[in-house]
């Protein structure tokens, strides 16, 4: 077994690895950028090197620091966790060349699976059923629509052949949407992966996303640990993750388990992976191989009991898996909400930013990933993950009970993240029947009425800021009982409103005043501007001051976060001041562009 290994990550998934380490007796080094100098994996590892300067992603992906810091630490093991380098083919070769092994399968395996339209035609002459399409990339708009037309049809997903997490994934409901999808998909392809090629799929219209963990050895022993159901998703990325698949009986999961640990055998893999798939009426469709520990492996160490990371490092080491297939047993439920900094009521918009006070769940069955802290900060540099919340019960209906009490106990201020969206769709119909959900998701209006309680008041005609009204909670005692009051006003100078209600005057130290948020500077507040919702770099600029433009009409693509955002015109008009530049920075809060009206006839 190793004595030290090198984490080559950073946030909630190096502080996971940390912890198996340090249960396993195993040193830890953690690197870091810059800007990480004070995260949260930084402090927990035994050691930790600076591995920047340069732009804060950029600095975990410098194979050549990463390497010389493992033997400057005298690691003897690289754990790349997931993103980054945790799929990179030539990082894994580089460290074989350097001496030092690498915790996930070996370069052949990661190249066989890398590639997605490789692994559907690897998988396809094993005679693993694929979702109908390409297995070789599509050169060009031209193409794709001859493919199309002949073979697949309409809606068809354009997909990144290098892609995975949902980059690179664009659907194109009509021959109308076409280029704009292949050109975005291949777009994100070239950004995340390097590689712009992409190929065509069926695109089924509400699958249920189910995926299946496998663990395999240097020995010849693959096995699965049953499957997840992540059908819950956004721009084609997860939110919500669920152990045992809902849809999924026992014939079923052996059926899905046979084809994973089948795929995974035809690529010898080693280590922790995922075959990723799709369940339509009954039938399940090989996606592609995620040759990493995943994001949502949790929820199957909740429901298996088995340790995923720490089979990983075993296997990796050249030890034989711990269980055998008849070992494993699914027990309960388990689910996972990602806890990100995005404003779902605005699409899932990303809001960085520092957090204030942050106080995780806890209680029975509830299980908190996290890699920040009190006053840690979510940087647009990064995923906007804060932390997964993942919770296990005796069946789901409970395990659905018990998440809601864990995300009504979640504390995090001055930070917007998803915990309101958890909540309201945790207590739907939708959720109780075990459907997708994607109606919701994608109900912008569903989604606008979890907007976050506006502390800011209107900007009157001369300019002045009116009286806020403000939505705050205090808690008082009446004859001896306490109770929750809501106050729906304007607040007092001197902090809280004054409540006195059992005859002895106010509550000592009254409450505090609600901190208001931050108005969005820039843009003057008239109507004809549009500010920009977030903090990032702009991407694209689609239109040019003198254009006319409707209402809902693209103006430009803002890159935050790990995401393309697209702007919309919020009214039709002309567009006489488009102050941004492709490749600059942005601040929320910017103005965007000045729309006005054309004057009425």
């Amino acid at each position: 077994m190793f004595s030290k290994i090198l984490i080559a990550n950073r946030g909630e998934i190096a502080v996971r690895v940390i912890r198996a380490c340090e249960e396993m007796g195993i040193a830890s080094v953690a690197v870091y950028s810059e800007l990480d100098r004070d995260a949260l994996h930084v402090k927990r590892a035994d050691e930790a090197y600076l591995i920047g300067p340069g732009p804060a992603a950029e600095s975990y992906l410098r194979v050549d620091k990463i390497l010389e810091v493992a033997k400057r630490s005298g690691a003897e093991a690289i754990h790349p966790g997931y993103g980054f380098l945790a799929e990179n083919a030539a990082f894994a070769a580089a460290c074989e060349e350097a001496g030092i092994t690498f915790i996930g399968p070996p370069a052949a395996a990661i190249d066989a699976m890398g590639s997605k339209t490789a692994a559907r035609e690897l998988m396809k002459k094993a005679g693993v059923p694929i979702v109908p399409g390409t297995t070789e990339p599509v050169k060009d708009v031209r193409a794709a629509r001859r493919i199309i037309e002949r073979t697949i049809g309409y809606p068809v997903a354009v997909k990144a052949a290098g892609g995975g997490g949902g980059k690179g994934f664009r659907v194109a409901l009509t021959d109308d949407e076409l280029e704009a999808a292949f050109e975005g998909a291949s777009r994100e392809g070239e950004k995340f992966f390097s590689d712009p090629t992409v190929y065509l799929e069926r695109y089924l219209p509400d699958p249920r996303h189910v995926e299946v963990q496998v663990l395999a050895d240097r020995h010849g022993n693959v096995i699965h640990l049953g499957e997840r159901d992540c059908s819950v998703q956004r721009r084609h990325q997860k939110l919500i993750e669920e152990s045992p698949a809902p849809a999924v009986d026992a014939e079923l999961r052996e059926k899905i388990g046979k084809i994973a640990t089948d795929a995974a055998a035809a690529v010898h893999y080693v280590g922790a992976g995922t075959i990723e798939g799709l369940l339509q009426d009954g039938e399940y469709y090989f996606l592609e191989m995620n040759t990493r520990v995943q994001v949502e492996h949790c929820v199957t160490e909740m429901t298996t009991g088995v340790d995923i990371v720490k089979e990983g490092i075993r296997a990796a080491a050249g030890e034989p898996l711990s269980i055998k297939q008849e070992d494993v047993v699914l027990r309960g439920h388990a689910i996972e909400c990602r806890i990100n900094a995005e404003d779902a009521s605005k699409n899932f918009a990303p809001a960085p930013g520092r957090i204030g006070d942050y106080k995780e769940p806890s209680g029975p069955g509830v299980r908190v990933d996290s890699g920040v802290g009190p006053g840690g900060e979510v940087s647009p540099m990064y995923d906007p993950m804060v932390a997964k919340l993942i919770v296990w019960d005796v069946d789901r209906e409970s395990a659905t009970r018990r998440m809601l009490r864990a995300l009504n106990e979640y504390e995090i201020t001055e930070l917007k993240t998803l915990i309101p969206f958890h909540s309201a769709l945790l207590a739907t119909d939708q959720w109780a029947r075990a459907e997708t959900c994607r109606d919701l998701v994608e109900d912008r209006k569903w989604l606008r009425a979890l907007a976050f309680p506006r502390v800011d008041g209107p900007v009157s005609s001369d300019g002045d800021e009116e009286e806020a009204k403000v939505e705050s909670t205090y808690t008082v005692e009446v004859s001896g009982r306490r109770f929750d009051v809501k106050v729906i006003g304007a607040p007092f100078a001197g902090g809280g409103p004054v409540v006195a209600m059992n005859g002895s005057g106010p509550a000592a130290g009254g409450a505090k005043r609600p901190r208001r948020e931050r108005k969005s500077g820039g843009a003057g507040g008239g109507a004809d501007t549009l500010p920009s919702p977030m903090q990032g770099n702009m991407w694209r600029v689609k239109v040019r001051q003198g254009d006319t433009v409707q209402e809902g009409q693209l103006l430009c693509i803002i890159e935050a976060m790990k995401m393309e955002n697209e702007i919309t015109a919020h009214k039709a008009g002309v567009v006489v001041e488009i102050p941004i530049t492709e490749g600059a920075a942005i601040s929320a809060g910017d103005t965007i562009a000045v729309i006005r009206s054309p004057d009425p006839a």
